[in-house]
């Protein structure tokens, strides 16, 4: 199954651009030619030392590359496949679920690799909208011990390691691209109670990653980002592959000297963040980042529709002339900050029962909700209001719990009653209302005097 993201795209475009990029500067050489490899598209990250947050997309295999496995030792056994909830914000279906699994760690460099997650985590954090929304994620971490310190291709591309995810840098020939054997990986994401994303940790300070943006059809992630644990860079490199997997989000970066990237002249792009309209058509149209048009962008600059995106230096627009989907340590754009909430709520609910709701509630009861606190510079929290038989408690809003005893006035009678919690987030980071509708949520219960 093809990435949402570049199914408006021609099949020609993505066979194209992996046999142009196989031969760029630090890459193998390619026929352009030839047909594609057979195996799983990853999208390649940028140059360590230049700006662009990637360098497109090739095909790898699916399997991993090291030196033919060893026995783990009783201990090792014991510790292999650990699971642990290292941010717990709630259940698991109604939040955001993080999946951390290392690979290179021996059984004595687990602690690293749990200090490493962390680190990771707080990189995630630190960019919004990640910042606001870190309380509608759990983060699990699952322990895969390797026989041998670090992965393969680290120092050099003939350097093998014995290792659980089979990682290697040289990855295709192109020393930054870090894969990994994708079976492996996911016999270790299996004992995590749910997978909604994927990050795999390479114990090594090199500068790599990669982007594996495809759905699983088994486990239901939305994809697989790889990054080098000890080096900040391969950090953002992840950062920019969420913006596939979960946003949705097409790369805003384009190639200058590539011939046959001149131009695009295709279909407009189902991608919400390239276009081939100009400002003024999107406005006209009232198409895509339309609402956002002359706004400040957090990025720097004002949202437009600016020439060169999705790899065609004309033809196609971005909204900013910068973001994390073009350079590696900007933001994200406001078009893209909104893809981003759009990709969390479809994983998560800000509202989750913390009472029962399978059964009646009486006079002694509670009735109790979780709801995330957001944790933006604004200070904005999420709207929370009651109701019974549809009708507003006003006097109980912004409350995450309500004894039945307290609205005995108003139950009288003996008949059965709905006392509902409803939470909406009203983000002004979201302008679309087909969005804005999926970020409200309801909790309902029975209640009887």
């Amino acid at each position: 199954m093809r990435s949402a993201r570049r199914g408006a795209m021609a099949a020609g475009v993505a066979v194209a651009l992996a046999a142009v990029l196989a031969a760029a500067p630090g890459s193998a050489a390619a026929d352009p030619t030839a047909p594609p490899t057979a195996g799983v598209e990853v999208e390649i990250p940028g140059p360590e030392h230049g700006t662009l947050a990637g360098s497109g997309h090739t095909q790898v295999p699916s399997e991993g590359r090291n030196q033919p496995a060893s026995r783990l030792s009783v201990t090792e056994v014991v510790a292999d496949g650990e699971v642990a909830k290292m941010v717990d914000n709630g259940p698991t279906g109604d939040r955001l679920d993080i999946v951390v699994v290392g690979d290179g760690y021996t059984v004595a460099e687990l602690p690293r690799f749990h200090a490493d997650a962390q680190q990771k985590w707080a990189e995630l954090t630190a960019v919004e909208p990640y910042t606001t929304y870190r309380n509608l994620f759990n983060v699990w971490t699952v322990d895969a011990v390797s026989n041998q310190s670090g992965v393969s291709g680290d120092p050099s591309a003939d350097t093998l390691r014995d290792t659980a995810l089979g990682s290697y840098f040289w990855c295709d020939g192109i020393e930054r691209l870090l894969c990994i054997d994708q079976d492996k990986v996911d016999g270790y994401v299996a004992k995590a109670p749910e997978a909604d994303l994927v990050l795999v940790l390479a114990n090594s300070t090199k500068y790599g990653g990669a982007g594996y943006n495809e759905r699983s059809e088994t486990l239901g992630y939305e994809g697989i980002s790889t990054a080098s644990a000890g080096n900040e860079k391969s950090g953002q490199v992840a950062i920019h592959e969420t913006g596939h997997s979960l946003g949705k989000l097409a790369d805003e970066y384009f190639y200058a000297d590539y011939p046959g990237y001149e131009r695009y002249e295709g279909p407009e792009p189902a991608d919400s963040n390239i276009t081939t309209f100009t400002s003024d058509e999107l406005a006209d149209q009232g198409a895509k980042w339309h609402r956002w048009l002359g706004e400040q962008s957090p990025d720097g600059g004002t949202v437009g529709a600016y020439e060169g995106g999705g790899y065609y230096v004309a033809g196609l627009r971005r909204p900013t002339e910068n973001s994390l989907m073009r350079t590696l340590g900007k933001p994200f754009n406001l078009p893209g900050a909104e893809a981003m909430i759009a990709g969390f709520y479809r994983e998560a609910r800000i509202a989750s029962p913390v009472t029962a709701t399978d059964r009646t509630l009486r006079r002694g009861d509670t009735a109790k909700a979780l709801v995330p606190r957001l944790t933006g510079a604004d200070g904005r929290q999420l709207t929370i209001r009651w109701y019974l038989d549809g009708r507003e408690l006003k006097s109980l809003a912004g409350r995450t719990d309500v004894r039945v005893s307290d609205l005995t006035l108003r139950l009288l009678d003996l008949r059965t009653h709905k006392l509902s919690l409803t939470a909406e987030d009203r983000s002004p980071s979201v302008r679309d209302r087909a969005v804005a509708r999926t970020m409200r949520s309801t909790v309902s219960w029975t209640v009887r005097f």
